[in-house]
């Protein structure tokens, strides 16, 4: 699967590439600092990603703004989006189920937890049958 990461902490990406890796996942990870930088990429012309991991809390724009601009855009609109956040704010919840998100993954603490989390979202949607572009 490409994976499209939107998350601006560099730790944060270091931690998943470090899971994909340790988890043995042949998947390959586009990574972009903000919702700016993800959807110059995603209308650039490359290949689509198979699925998006959606950082909230984001400069620039936020992980909603990018969402709203990415569910009401007839070509994109189809890519699975997961948010992978820090947030438990119900309202960020609600809000990204009414754009229509995929999943809704809170970021754990513990390493094991994440690894945990992470995995089982990746073994899902590698077992669905998406929408190559």
């Amino acid at each position: 699967m490409d994976i499209l990461l939107i998350e601006d902490d560099l730790i944060e990406v270091m931690k998943l590439k470090r899971t994909v890796s340790k988890l043995n996942l042949k998947h390959s990870i586009i990574e972009a600092k903000n919702g700016e930088e993800a959807l110059e990429y995603l209308k650039s012309g490359k290949k689509l990603p198979d699925i998006i991991l959606l950082d909230l809390n984001m400069p620039r724009m936020n992980g909603i703004e990018f969402l709203n601009i990415l569910k009401n855009d007839e070509i994109l609109c189809y890519l699975p989006t997961i948010i992978l956040t820090t947030s438990e704010n119900r309202a960020d919840l609600l809000k990204c189920y009414q754009a229509g998100i995929a999943g809704y993954v809170i970021k754990p603490l513990k390493y094991e937890d994440y690894q945990f989390k992470l995995n089982a979202v990746l073994e899902y949607w590698s077992v669905n049958q998406l929408v190559k572009g």
